[in-house]
């Protein structure tokens, strides 16, 4: 079998067009993420994801969604179930963490099965970031606690019951987005923490979480590691930290490409990602031209 590209792409809307399908034939992409502007009804959901697969002529591809629950939840109702946030897991954790623990993996397991009906095969959880004071909100309730055994012991369930659903999770956003004071889909989160206080934090829940499959790398910058490139730019931070310090080993692709905490054309960021580790790159916003130059 011919080579797929190492790139994850979006598409415009609920259907493939015939562009679109001729791209995918031609560039074969190795993944499909879908947003709310794509899904409509079930069977609408599972005919898209069918196209994509009959245009790149196999079916053992990731098709990805972010499915985490309350306020990031691309398949909602009436055709699927409203799913609790993270911080709701959290706050259950500080009474009764059994019990929380067994309701994150049971959820988890449950919108994994609804997924893998549909032909989806990752859902893009948990976020195992630790929001601090201060933050901007782009994390808040997207995070399990502010704490990184409650972090780290609720995303493991997630993880386990989003495995045990059939499908794959990822961890995210590696190393660390809790601090950022930007919203890095509209501008660059700089995080000015000492090294040390980053590894005694920041790290920790995906130090824990370092065996799971996949992780998705964050649009931020980290001065003491790295003054000029993003976590997801840096082959500093993606050789030292994420592969070396927090020893994951798994499939890492970057946050989205299309985000604006990224500088430079698209092409040239998909280029510095790849450049600086990331094994595949994720492009979400189906602009055609955009979608063209990640390929190139």
């Amino acid at each position: 079998m011919s080579m797929l590209a190492a790139f994850i792409s979006g598409c415009a809307g609920e259907t493939l067009s015939d562009e679109e399908w001729r791209f995918f034939q031609d560039v074969r992409p190795a993944g499909l993420i879908l947003f709310q502007r794509n899904i409509r009804t079930p069977e609408q959901v599972k005919a898209l994801i069918a196209r994509y697969h009959d245009a790149v002529g196999r079916n053992d591809l990731l098709v990805l969604v972010d499915q985490e629950g309350g306020r990031v939840q691309r398949l909602k109702p009436p055709h699927w179930r409203q799913l609790p946030s993270a911080a709701a897991f959290g706050v259950r954790y500080a009474s009764d963490p059994e019990a929380a623990i067994a309701a994150a993996r049971a959820v988890s397991q449950l919108a994994a099965r609804e997924l893998a009906a549909l032909g989806f095969t990752v859902n893009c959880v948990p976020v195992l970031d630790l929001p601090v004071p201060g933050a901007h909100q782009v994390i808040g309730d997207r995070a399990y606690g502010h704490d990184i055994e409650r972090v780290g012991a609720l995303g493991r369930a997630v993880c386990e019951g989003t495995m045990a659903g059939g499908m794959l999770p990822v961890i995210k956003h590696i190393p660390g987005h809790g601090r950022a004071n930007q919203d890095s889909h509209l501008a660059l989160p700089v995080i000015e923490e000492s090294l040390e206080a980053l590894r005694a934090t920041d790290f920790a829940p995906f130090k824990a979480l370092a065996s799971m499959p996949l992780g998705m790398t964050a649009h931020v910058l980290i001065t003491a590691l790295d003054q000029s490139e993003t976590a997801s730019t840096s082959p500093l931070i993606v050789d030292d930290i994420i592969r070396g310090e927090i020893g994951f080993d798994g499939l890492l692709m970057c946050d989205d490409l299309s985000m604006k905490a990224l500088r430079g054309s698209t092409g040239d960021k998909a280029r510095r990602a790849i450049a600086a580790g990331c094994d595949i790159v994720l492009h979400c916003n189906g602009d055609m031209a955009e979608m063209a130059d990640v390929a190139a």
